[in-house]
């Protein structure tokens, strides 16, 4: 019997990540979750992304890495996460994130030998950050061939996106056909220590949104 693939899945303990692991097991990929301490204020995600790759039977790793010391974001510096809509990019945004996050991930997949990352960025129902829009997947996918061993040795290393096109909805529905529990995710900017999400910031309307239309309970579990 042939091995299944390896795959190294980003997760954050938040809907969108727990769901493009479902994706990428339901693919047959032999799934590897990489979490990121960055110094975030909501530490309870990184809790739930214990939950999520427990639920998954996912080995997880969580690395350490301070982005508190650059700042510049509301998750990473001593900055109010908005609690109303705001234009352009919000200060919840983190510098360079996924351009990071991405990087750790390629690192781990040549380590492992996978040829394929998942990452769970969506430029439809999102709050406008530059680094989840199908341009920058593209220019990172180009780099991933360029900067890596199994780029030079002629294998491809991809970068999947499954979820860059779905609405919020969509994306919710797909999850409940592959039996994803919502309630063990946390996507809240603010979350206290018990996970409790704030109902009122950015994430979590974009969230509740979510459920309604896609008339399903909102399992979220609120202060």
């Amino acid at each position: 019997m042939d091995k299944l693939k390896k795959a190294v899945v980003l997760v954050s303990g938040g809907l969108d990540s727990v769901t493009a692991l479902a994706i990428a097991q339901s693919r047959g990929f032999d799934c590897y979750a990489l979490s990121v301490d960055y110094g975030q204020r909501h530490y309870s995600e990184l809790d739930a992304a214990k939950r999520v790759a427990e639920a998954a039977a996912a080995p997880l790793k969580i690395l350490p890495l301070d982005l508190r010391t650059i700042g510049g974001s509301a998750l990473t510096a001593d900055i109010d996460v908005p609690e109303n809509e705001t234009t352009g990019i919000p200060v919840t945004y983190v510098p360079a994130r996924n351009t990071i996050m991405l990087s750790l991930a390629l690192a781990y997949a040549e380590v492992l030998g996978a040829d394929d990352i998942f990452i769970g960025v969506n430029a439809v129902d999102y709050s406008g950050y530059p680094d989840c829009r199908p341009e920058f997947i593209a220019a990172y996918q180009q780099l991933a061939r360029l900067a890596t061993r199994a780029g030079v040795e002629g294998r491809d290393m991809t970068i999947h996106t499954p979820l860059i096109d779905l609405s919020k909805a969509e994306i919710i529905r797909r999850g409940i056909e592959l039996g994803i529990d919502y309630g063990i995710t946390v996507s809240c900017y603010q979350a206290n220590g018990e996970g409790r999400a704030c109902g009122v910031c950015d994430s979590c309307r974009i969230r509740q949104e979510g459920f309604s239309v896609a008339g399903v309970p909102d399992p979220t579990r609120y202060v």
